[in-house]
């Protein structure tokens, strides 16, 4: 600190001036006699300080209606009446701050604040206390807050002993009243109020009520204190002579009569048969429980332990139904195709039936949303006879999700794994985790890291729950998992599990579905009877190929419901008792057809091509569009194309300059041009290698004016030496086309073997082409 002033010295209130400056105050009160430290930050007020500090060291403290400090006051902020403070002290900071010690000298009024002024000042009245005499009344008023004031001391620590001394010397009623006023932990309304009685008397019966509130909290505050304490040495007590009388038993030989939950344990302890590890630790945990009073927050959780262990399927086994033919007829009444799936599951009861203690499988289904990667887990429960959990893992981020939190947190309870098992009442049920590749991990842990023992085939056997805290046999449980996409999922945890992989459906396949169960789903949902509508196949094409655009069947399923709720309201308002659905009739219930024909015919110029895309919702047919401008020589990519796609549109355009005269182009083209490369629907974000064909073939056909075969689809990844390389996603592209209207498709000669995946009816009306090298894709393909 820097800047010390002394205190001036003693004013006499004679000397007040009838203009003072005026100091706002915030969350307190100065009282006459009464000396106040302030801290100040506005510099406005340390200001108005250095400047009374060059004169008479007066101010006038004003108490504000606002509780902000930081903000400006004006004269409507502040109450009327106050007190005259003298500066005894001031002192400035470091920090741009200022302190202050200032006493109290008498109150006064506000008359008029006066404007256009550099800081607050107002004209004012000196008030000066009436019926300050020590009259009969003020004495006995006086007596009664001093003893009120010794009591408040006594219950106070903040306030020294020496303070109920000094109180007992004050001769002058106003002072007492003020001073008491000043010290007691009363609100600052309050004390202002005090500070605006004039009246001596008055004052003394304003403080006296303040100070019988004070006591009166301070009492009933010391009355909870000494409750407590004694609650807590009550328990303290009971425990030690509890503890000294089981000593006395034990060393007379008498042993204490077990309660009846005690007996009620230990019997689901004996009827449970629990494994060796399971048996000893619930033994341990109920002789702890034992020794402790129902009352302790430990015998809860204690209770609540061997609860759980009690009330898992340690040894409860569903029997599997080895019937294969029985299970593959439950397989195929409930879901059409997904031939690999139910092949796995029945060579799996093949194995079973052979082999009693063969391991569960552990299956991962990857596929577009909409294909039945959940429903079928539901089946494939049915068919072996066993109980179905599942658990959605979409956001899961906790690894105690998994495992369970220990036992020393409040609350503590095993992880989902545990909970569903006890739920299914089995130890071998068909437990499915869905959206697998959508687990997170945070400062939580990392769940997929807590997946790797559960998935594990050579480990889960002996899962181990961080609540539990004894192994947990898992072999026996075929684990499920569900996932859009595998690359999300990390490597480890991809390679435990076998990956079966569900396609998107094509025309066909959502036809035979929906007329099999989609209908009679939607039919029996919304109160209506085979007798009272009927879909004509025309009507169901027009549905799948009109009004969805999917690799799965969520959204034929809603129109279909949408097209039942609307012929449900017609035979409820009395307008038909039965309709048949023909394609006509889509248009009034559905609207119009919300996707074009015949995609395929759009091409009609240079530098369009049709390219093919996976996504993790099934394949897609994507336009690559490309244009030439005169200028400088460059290249413009627009569409929302990743990386990968970009590099593959440089690579295209590097192999046609290396190769400009195989292909009759000219050079001094590329110095003349800039090129740009459109993929439309640019809301969308697109990558991937597989429109490296596409993207070379449309340049090469802009460049040499020759058009793209009509109903000509391609799809795979180029090198700058010109070669094609296969891709990946090969059914989902193809059935994307085959639902688009394309007649031929050029794809890597690496795919061939990909073309078992594909239905006959498919192969037979599209004609594919298997090209190694770029030369004769552009043969092929260029009109």
């Amino acid at each position: 600190m820097d800047d010390l002033k002394h205190p001036s010295p003693n004013i006499s209130l004679d000397n007040i001036p009838d203009i003072l400056p005026i100091l706002p105050i915030v969350d307190t009160n100065l009282f006459p006699k009464m000396v106040l430290p302030l801290v100040l930050i506005q510099q406005e007020m340390i200001g108005l300080i250095d400047k009374a500090m060059a004169g008479n060291r007066m101010l006038g403290l004003l108490l504000s209606k606002r509780s902000d400090m930081n903000s400006r006051h004006t004269s409507d902020d502040l109450h009327r009446i106050g007190t005259v403070a003298t500066i005894l002290k001031m002192s400035k900071m470091e920090d741009d701050k200022a302190q202050i010690l200032i006493q109290g000298m008498n109150r006064f009024k506000v008359k008029k604040f006066l404007n256009n002024r550099q800081y607050m000042q107002a004209e004012i009245n000196v008030l000066e206390s009436k019926n300050a005499d020590r009259n009969k009344e003020n004495r006995a008023l006086m007596s009664n807050i001093i003893e009120q004031y010794k009591k408040i001391i006594v219950l106070s620590p903040g306030l020294p002993v020496e303070m109920g001394h000094m109180v007992s010397t004050i001769q002058e009623p106003s002072v007492l009243a003020d001073m008491v006023a000043s010290t007691i932990n009363a609100p600052v309304i309050e004390k202002q109020k005090v500070l605006e009685l004039i009246d001596a008397n008055k004052r003394l019966k304003k403080v006296t009520r303040l100070a019988n509130d004070q006591l009166e909290i301070l009492e009933m505050g010391s009355k909870i204190q000494t409750q407590v304490k004694e609650d807590m040495d009550k328990r303290q007590r009971e425990y030690y002579l509890r503890q000294q009388l089981k000593a006395i038993k034990e060393e007379l030989g008498e042993t204490e009569e077990e309660s009846v939950e005690i007996k009620e344990y230990r019997a689901k302890i004996e009827e449970k048969g629990l494994p060796e590890e399971a048996l000893k630790e619930a033994e341990r945990e109920l002789q702890r429980l034992a020794r402790m009073h129902p009352s302790s927050s430990e015998y809860v959780v204690a209770s609540s332990y061997l609860d759980w262990l009690t009330s898992l399927p340690w040894n409860e086994s569903s029997k599997d139904r080895l019937d294969i033919k029985e299970a593959r007829k439950i397989l195929n009444n409930d879901h059409y195709g997904l031939e690999k799936p139910k092949k796995r599951i029945l060579e799996y009861l093949a194995v079973r039936k052979l082999k009693n203690d063969s391991k569960g499988p552990i299956l991962c289904f990857a596929g577009p949303p909409g294909t039945g990667k959940t429903s079928l887990g539901m089946s494939i429960a049915r068919a072996l006879g066993r109980e179905f959990v599942r658990i959605a893992l979409g956001g899961v981020r906790d690894e105690a999700e998994i495992r369970g939190h220990r036992r020393t947190y409040v609350g503590a309870l095993p992880g989902r794994i545990i909970q569903h098992l006890r739920k299914a009442g089995t130890n071998n049920p068909v437990f499915m985790l869905d959206e697998i590749d959508k687990v997170s991990s945070s400062y939580h842990g990392d769940p997929s890291s807590a997946l790797l023992e559960v998935l594990d085939p050579e480990q889960n056997f002996s899962f181990s729950d961080n609540y539990l805290d004894v192994a947990f046999d898992l072999s026996d449980v075929i684990f499920l998992t569900t996932a859009n996409v595998l690359h999300t999922i990390p490597a480890p945890l991809r390679d435990r599990m076998e990956v079966l992989e569900l396609n998107g459906y094509t025309e066909v396949d959502k036809l035979k579905i929906a007329t099999r169960y989609l209908i009679p789903r939607q039919r029996e949902a919304n109160g209506l009877k085979s007798s009272q509508i009927k879909f004509t196949p025309g009507a169901i094409k027009k549905i799948i190929t009109g009004y969805t655009r999917e690799s799965g069947l969520r959204n034929l399923e809603r129109k279909i419901g949408a097209v039942c709720r609307g012929v449900a309201s017609k035979i409820a308002e009395g307008e038909a008792d039965y309709l048949d659905i023909r394609q006509k009739d889509l248009h009034p219930i559905l609207g119009p057809a919300s996707n074009m024909p015949d995609m395929a015919l759009k091409i009609k110029s240079p530098g369009v091509v049709i390219g093919l895309a996976w996504t993790p919702y099934g394949g897609e047919i994507l336009f690559i569009e490309a244009v030439a401008m005169k200028g400088r020589q460059g290249l413009t990519l627009t569409g929302q194309l990743g990386d990968v796609m970009k590099e593959s549109a440089t690579t295209a355009l590097s192999f046609i300059r290396a190769n400009a005269k195989k292909n009759h182009i000219d050079e001094s083209f590329f110095s003349d041009h800039t090129l740009h490369i459109h993929v439309p629907e640019g809301s969308i974000p697109k990558d991937g290698p597989s429109a490296g064909v596409a993207m070379l073939t449309c340049l090469v056909s802009l460049m040499t004016g020759r058009r793209v075969k009509k109903r000509l689809a391609m799809s795979g990844e180029i090198t700058l030496r010109g070669e094609v390389l296969p891709v990946g996603g090969i059914k989902d592209k193809v059935i994307a086309a085959h639902r688009t209207g394309i007649r031929e498709i050029i794809l890597p000669l690496w795919n061939k073997k990909d073309m078992e995946d594909i239905p006959d009816y498919i192969k037979d009306s599209i004609e594919f082409h298997f090209i190694d090298k770029m030369k004769n894709v552009l043969e092929f393909a260029l009109e």
